[in-house]
This record gives C-alpha cells, sequence and structure tokens, in this order.
C-alpha cells in the first residue's frame, strides 16, 4: 500500500472516532452546544472542526507543493496546541466520563501516528516549486468531500453556539443581585436541564446557593465563586442553615430504552439523592421551612379521555407511574420533620436548549415534522420559563403543599403540537407499533394520554407567561433569542 493511502486509512480512524466523540459526548450525553460553561471549549472544538475541514478538503482535491505544503504542516501542529488546551479546559469546568477520557486519548494518539506518517510526505512536497497542484484521489477524493463538508458544517455550527453562549453569559454577568435575600436554598440536579437556569434566577433573587453535584468541577465553572459545592450531603454540618432545599436530582427518562438496567439507574438516579436529603433534613438543628421535590405526569400512566387534576387516582403496574410514586413517598418523609413538601409533577417541558423540543423541532427545517401514533393522544406540556417559576412560586408560597401538576392550562392532543411546531409543513406519522418495536415501554413517552391540569396552582393564583401551544413555540421558534428565551434575566409575568 503506498505510504499515502496509509496516511488516510489512519486519517480515515480519526474521522470515525471523533465524529463519534463529537455526536455521542459533546451532544447528546453532554449537551455542550446549550451549557454557558462550555463557551470555551465549545470555541475551541469550533476552531478544531475548520481546521479538520480545510485539510479534509485538501488531501481530497490539492496536493500542496512548496511553501504551501509547510502551510499545511504549519495548521496541522496548530491542531495539537487547540487539543492541548481543550484537555486542560475540560479539566477545568468537568468531569469527563470514562469512554470519553479513553477517546480522547486513543484519538490523541491516533493523530500523532498520522502526523509522524505524514510529515516526510509533506517534506518532500515541500522540496518542489511552489504550487497547489489538483488531483483526483479517486473514492478518497469523494470521502474527504463529504468528510470536509460535514464537519464545515459542524465547525459554523459550534462557532455560532460559541457566539450565542458568550452573548448570555454577558448577560449574567451583567445583572447580579443588587441585595442579598439572606436565605440559603440547596439544590440538587443543579447542572441538569431546568437546573442551571433555576440557579441562575434564584442567584439573582439574592439567594445563597448549596449545590449537590458529583461532578464538583463542572458545577464550580457552571455558576461561579457564589455558590458551595458538595459531592456529599454529609459533608455539611448539622448545623448549616438551611431555609429551602429543591431536588430535581434524576436521570432523562427519554435518554435511552428502558431495558431492567436502565430502569433500574432511572430510581436510583431519583432514590439515593433524595434519601440523602431526608437524611440531612432529619439531621439539622434547623429544618428548612420547604422541600419542593421534582415529580412528572408520567405519575398518571396513560389516562386515555380522563381530565386529571392533583387529586386524581394513579395505576399501579405502570413504570412511570410507579416511579413517580417511589420518588414522592421518598419526598414526603421530610413532612414527619415538619417541612411542607411540593411535588411537583412536570409535563414535558419545553426548551430552547437541552429539552424535548429542539429534538421535535429538528425536521422542520426539512419542511417533514414527525407525529407520534395516531396523534389524538393528550399531550400536557410546559414553557419551560414557567416551569422555573413554578419552582419559583412553590418555593414562596406557603399555600402550596402536596402534588402539584406543572403544566400549561390549555390542554391539546398531540397532533396538535406537532402542527404548532411543523407550522407550515407536513406531518409524518409514525406508527405507534414501530415506536413499540424501537422503544420498547419507553414508548410510552409519546404515546400516553395524559389530560392534566394545573388546578392547584391556578387555584393559588399563578399566571402562565405561555398559557398556550402556539405562543410557545412561536417564542422558542424565534431566531433570535430574548431574555424570555434564555431565561438569563427575570423580566417575566408576575406569579400572582
Amino acid at each position: 500500500m503506498p505510504a499515502l493511502d496509509i496516511v488516510f486509512v489512519i486519517l480515515t480512524v480519526q474521522i470515525l472516532l471523533g465524529g463519534f466523540d463529537n455526536l455521542w459526548h459533546h451532544e447528546l450525553s453532554e449537551g455542550l452546544p446549550g451549557r454557558v460553561s462550555a463557551r470555551t471549549e465549545i470555541g475551541l472544538h469550533a476552531a478544531r472542526e475548520l481546521i479538520y475541514a480545510i485539510v479534509f478538503l485538501i488531501f481530497g482535491w490539492i496536493e500542496p507543493h512548496g511553501p504551501w505544503a509547510i502551510a499545511l504542516g504549519i495548521v496541522l501542529v496548530s491542531e495539537i496546541l487547540i487539543t492541548l488546551a481543550d484537555f486542560l479546559e475540560e479539566d477545568r469546568t468537568r468531569k469527563l466520563p470514562p469512554l470519553e477520557r479513553i477517546l480522547h486519548t486513543v484519538l490523541a494518539i491516533n493523530y500523532g501516528v498520522f502526523l509522524a506518517l505524514l510529515i516526510p510526505i509533506l517534506w518532500g512536497w515541500a522540496q518542489l516549486p511552489g504550487a497547489l497542484t489538483p488531483v483526483d484521489r479517486g473514492l478518497w477524493s469523494l470521502f474527504f468531500s463529504l468528510a470536509g463538508t460535514g464537519v464545515l458544517i459542524w465547525g459554523i455550527r459550534d462557532a455560532l453556539a460559541w457566539v450565542t453562549l458568550n452573548r448570555r453569559a454577558r448577560g449574567r454577568i451583567a445583572t447580579g443581585p443588587v441585595v442579598a435575600s439572606g436565605r440559603t436554598v440547596l439544590v440538587t440536579g443543579a447542572t441538569g436541564f431546568l437546573g442551571q437556569d433555576l440557579v441562575h434566577r434564584l442567584q439573582l433573587r439574592g439567594d445563597h446557593l448549596i449545590i449537590l453535584s458529583r461532578d464538583t468541577l463542572k458545577a464550580a465553572a457552571m455558576f461561579g465563586k457564589n455558590v458551595s459545592v458538595v459531592d456529599d450531603l454529609q459533608r455539611l454540618a448539622a448545623e448549616t442553615q438551611i431555609d429551602a432545599i429543591i431536588n430535581l436530582a434524576g436521570a432523562n427518562v427519554a435518554d435511552m430504552p428502558w431495558w431492567d438496567g436502565r430502569k433500574q439507574v432511572l430510581l436510583d438516579s431519583r432514590l439515593t439523592p433524595t434519601a440523602a436529603v431526608i437524611a440531612l433534613v432529619h439531621r439539622l438543628h434547623n429544618k428548612p421551612q420547604v422541600l419542593v421535590n421534582a415529580s412528572a405526569v408520567g405519575a398518571y400512566g396513560n389516562r386515555g379521555e380522563t381530565a386529571l387534576p392533583e387529586h386524581a387516582s394513579r395505576p399501579l403496574g405502570e413504570f412511570t407511574a410507579d416511579l413517580c410514586r417511589v420518588w414522592e413517598n421518598e419526598a414526603n418523609r421530610a413532612a414527619a420533620a415538619g417541612v411542607r413538601v411540593c411535588c411537583l409533577r412536570f409535563g414535558l417541558i419545553f426548551g430552547r436548549d437541552g429539552s424535548a423540543f429542539p429534538k421535535l423541532a429538528l425536521g422542520r427545517r426539512f419542511g417533514v415534522t414527525p407525529q407520534f401514533g395516531c396523534g389524538r393522544q393528550w399531550m400536557s406540556w410546559v414553557h419551560k420559563l414557567d416551569a422555573l417559576r413554578a419552582i419559583e412560586f412553590a418555593l414562596d408560597q406557603p399555600r402550596m403543599n402536596g402534588p402539584v401538576n406543572v403544566v400549561a392550562p390549555t390542554q391539546v392532543r398531540h397532533r396538535q403540537v406537532m402542527r404548532s411546531i411543523a407550522g407550515t409543513g407536513l406531518l409524518l406519522p409514525i406508527p405507534a407499533i414501530l415506536l413499540k418495536t424501537v422503544l420498547g415501554e419507553m414508548a410510552d413517552l409519546f404515546l400516553a394520554s395524559q389530560r392534566v391540569r394545573p388546578d392547584a396552582l391556578q387555584a393559588a393564583g399563578f399566571r402562565f407567561n405561555f398559557p398556550e401551544i402556539e405562543g410557545a413555540c412561536q417564542n422558542l421558534l424565534a431566531r433570535h433569542a430574548t431574555p424570555h428565551e434564555h431565561l438569563d434575566h427575570v423580566h417575566d409575568t408576575p406569579s400572582v
């Protein structure tokens, strides 16, 4: 095999491993493009991707000679500097999953082999008269054209995300609290989809935050020095003053199918931190006033046309209903210590980043949006801003107690939700049998009918910013983000 073909094989391995790392870790697992704390890392990724795009397209169609070959070598070496900076930034801001750390090591070694084999070839090209000589490498040209185009699009996308994240970061810096509230709030699940924006809203109110996180580096980088971060609640002394607790901890139910092992992860990721919270409550000398605990409308199971206020009966034997039941029961143990407990049963939360909404809206740009099953199932949803405001409302209002449905007051069927997302595009029905075959029990997330009503919130005087699906979709699909959409400022409708 010619030496250049060996180089191309090594580069192909780099492309495949790097593509998997980007898709699985950076996008699906970590959601880096939506995290303000990851803005520097995203910027480094964008720079590296744009370099790779240039390199792939050059290898596909051009053979650089003379100074052009030297310039290409300098570009390839600069990628090493970007990667080293990326390693340092990752160590500063987040704890890498084991697979991602292993993959990064393999990519670094593979890139070293690639350079070791390529440098003698580049040196030979550098001895020739300066020129950018067109070449046709057959299938290699086609492959590198596809790879270069793909990574160019990805690089531009990450560059735009970097700009957006920096704008959001500047907005947060510009709106710090004026007066400390004197209240201390413990938050679990703070680095998650809801938790990130909730912590920043509470900071703007002047609350002091204690964050429980397994990844203390990630939490510290995300929220700055004005929060206290612990990885174990047992580290908190019994004399610690905690006025309120918000428990959002729990693995995402929509991340992967509900095999038996996954079901146990979903259960343990909720019960373990909740049990730790209850143990802390009983240990503290001064008890918190309130525990706001997350739950979900999955507590009601698949109920067809039945309207579901908070006092509605709940089935046995359905996974989501059983999961919510044991989670809420664990949280309610705090009541024995005189703590007010609110279990917030969230509907599907629609937000710009990190939620189901971007995935549901993905097909819109191609003119086709999926509809799951017949589309007649009731779908309970809530805008992220209203979900955050509901948490604060439950925190502040002494009359809020027990289960609380956090869903928009206008009940809609799945087809209407998807039509609002699709706009003038087509709806593509996905047969229920196909979803059940591929996803198993997890298909219930998309097919179960739950006509949930927010009776407790409305009776207490809560007012929704986005009561109707059309307005929520218009807000979330708007090209330019507003404070409402990025949730960096507390400029919203009063709750009462």
